[in-house]
């Protein structure tokens, strides 16, 4: 399941469930704490205010002998023994203080006086436990609602009194520190997952440039290197990177002189071939029938030859570290000059907005970006239909059509890579990939990328392929 979220993610909800665990375990403890004091004062307050109404009604009831009065003693022997009139006894039970509007019951003489209660909504033992002596209370539901009730002996035996606290502002004050607790655990757990995503976006920023750093090396800028080399975490897989860049700088551009240095070799025997090929072009017609056909395909093969020479030292040349060099190039007289001299006939259209639009550009690499394309459109895919030069995208956008059959969409990332031909199936390979030796298209891409450029392949929507290029530029000051 945790595989479905990023390493960001993860580290976020781990944050989160640590904040919410943690905000619930101290939630927990604070609501048995406080609850549980408050809940102990509400009873003493409440046994205290009962035992006090109770000394209060004893007075009342037996009031005290002269003797008793001097001493301010509550025995036994000093109690009177006239029984206190009913309507007395109701008196003082109302007249009696109250701080929570409690109910009040006083079991007397055998009958019971109350106040905002009924008999029977005390339970039976609580009322024989009472008067037998012993004080009780306990947290009892009467008319749908929640009491404490307290019960103490009044000093003659049977007699008891009752009174029956009120725990409904107890009861919201606790439900409002439960609301309250939770509220804090939902907030602290939001605040995790905050401090998490920052936390995990912190401690992934190195990951993210060895990201970036790798993508740039996989794009063909070898020189890219991580700057965390004295991180003292980090700094062995920075190490370890930078010195495999390195080793791998070192050997594409020893490949690339390799190539280079073949094609340079190459160029001058290439050369007398190409110029014997042409003397005996030139007496042709004097050769006899057999050998016409052999020398056709031997100067097919000879230009082949040629155009992977060429190639390859364009290659070598831009692996090797080529810079190049920039100049401010008006892109439609550019584009127009190289594709109608590839094709050999005025083929470029330029929208009047984009005539004026310019660049700073490699003009070497930028001719051959649309030489190639024409060419490609010109051999292999049944001749090149235009080449248009638009604004729009990146500044400009340069499209060049062919008569072919397209190109298939899981080949069209494939065809800008070096030798790339995209399905080697006779059926399937398109004729923009028969005949050709695979780096046309991959030099264009790598001449486009170089000026911060696009290029995709998409189907015209006549019929045929598209080459889509998109250059960065501006109107001239």
């Amino acid at each position: 399941m945790l595989g479905r979220f990023g390493l960001r993610d993860r580290v976020m909800l781990a944050y989160g469930l640590l904040a919410l665990g943690l905000s619930g375990v101290l939630a927990l403890v604070i609501f048995g704490v406080v609850s549980n004091y408050l809940t102990n004062q509400r009873t003493s307050s409440a046994i205290v205010e009962t035992k006090d109404n109770a000394a209060t009604l004893h007075y009342g009831l037996y009031g005290l002998t002269p003797d008793c009065q001097a001493v301010r003693r509550h025995d036994t022997e000093c109690q009177s023994s006239v029984a206190v009139p009913p309507n007395k006894v109701m008196n003082l039970v109302k007249a009696l203080p109250s701080t929570d509007s409690a109910a009040k019951l006083l079991g007397y003489n055998g009958s019971w006086y109350t106040v905002a209660a009924q008999p029977d909504d005390v339970p039976a033992d609580m009322v024989s436990t009472a008067r037998s002596g012993i004080e009780v209370h306990r947290r009892i539901e009467v008319g749908g609602r929640q009491v404490l009730a307290v019960g103490v002996a009044m000093g003659s035996p049977g007699e008891a009194f009752f009174a029956l606290h009120p725990l409904a502002k107890l009861d919201n004050t606790l439900r409002m520190l439960k609301i309250t607790l939770v509220l804090a655990a939902l907030v602290t757990a939001m605040l995790g997952l905050a401090v998490g995503r920052l936390a995990s976006t912190l401690a992934l920023r190195p990951l993210a440039e060895l990201t970036q750093v790798a993508a740039r090396v996989a794009r063909g800028q070898l020189d890219a290197r991580l700057e965390a080399e004295n991180d003292p975490d980090l700094g062995g897989l920075a190490r370890s990177f930078n010195h495999t860049a390195a080793a791998l700088e070192k050997r594409v551009a020893a490949d690339a002189r390799f190539a280079g240095d073949i094609s340079h070799e190459l160029r001058t025997p290439l050369m007398t071939m190409m110029n014997s090929m042409q003397l005996i072009q030139n007496h042709r017609a004097e050769l006899p029938g057999s050998v016409r056909e052999p020398l056709e395909l031997l100067g097919d093969d000879l230009d082949r030859f040629q155009r992977l020479v060429v190639d390859l030292l364009e290659i070598s040349r831009d692996d090797g570290g080529d810079q190049g060099t920039r100049e401010t190039v008006r892109i439609a007289d550019l584009v127009r000059a190289a594709a109608d001299a590839t094709a050999g006939r005025e083929i470029t259209d330029v929208s009047p907005e984009a005539a004026e639009l310019t660049m700073e550009a490699d003009k070497r690499r930028l001719e051959r970006v649309i030489a190639n394309l024409v060419d490609n459109a010109e051999q292999h895919a049944g001749g090149c239909k235009g080449v248009s030069v638009k604004a729009g995208g990146l500044g400009v956008i340069v499209y060049v059509d062919d008569a072919g059959p397209g190109i298939p969409a899981a080949d069209r990332d494939r065809i800008f890579e070096r030798f790339g031909r995209g399905d080697s199936s006779p059926d399937s390979r398109t004729d923009a990939q028969r005949g050709g030796i695979g780096l046309g298209l991959a030099i264009v891409a790598r001449h486009v990328e170089w000026h911060h450029g696009t290029i995709q392949a998409k189907d015209r929507p006549e019929g045929g392929a598209r080459f889509i290029i998109e250059l960065p530029a501006r109107n001239p000051e």
